[in-house]
């Protein structure tokens, strides 16, 4: 069992690890991915534990429930509290965003999960997110 730094929340069933450093838009992408039917699994400090092949993803005992949204204070949220992990989003600038990217993926625990990069304040972060979700570690578009 490790713990790390990030924002998660289970969208369909997925638990999506939103990594950065302070200030990067976690919680912010978060808050959006909540209004497309998210759910809070743990911010500010993830517990990610091996469950077989797969990693389970909870929140610490002392920060159940809870996400600190900048300009309002720390809000108490109905969550869940664990999922499995399925997608790790690293948030970057704008700019260090692949266009094709080559397609990515990231360890803990010994299993290999599903990475990207999306910078977080753009429009369309959330769709993306939603989006990598469905398609897992396939393509939309076959590669040739």
């Amino acid at each position: 069992m490790i713990q790390v730094h990030g924002t998660c929340v289970e969208l369909e069933g997925v638990a999506c690890l939103l990594r950065g450093p302070p200030g990067s838009g976690k919680s912010d992408l978060a808050l959006r991915l909540f209004d497309h039917g998210a759910r809070l699994v743990a911010d500010d400090q993830v517990v990610l534990r091996r469950e077989g092949d797969r990693v389970i993803a909870s929140a610490p005992p002392d920060f159940t429930g809870a996400i600190e949204v900048r300009g309002i204070g720390v809000v108490g949220l109905e969550g869940v509290s664990e999922a499995p992990l399925g997608l790790v989003v690293d948030l970057v600038s704008a700019e260090e965003v692949e266009r094709l990217p080559e397609t990515g993926n990231c360890e803990y625990l010994g299993i290999i999960v599903p990475l990207i990069a999306l910078a977080p304040f753009e429009a369309s972060a959330a769709a993306k997110v939603r989006l990598a979700v469905r398609i897992g570690t396939g393509s939309i578009i076959p590669v040739r």
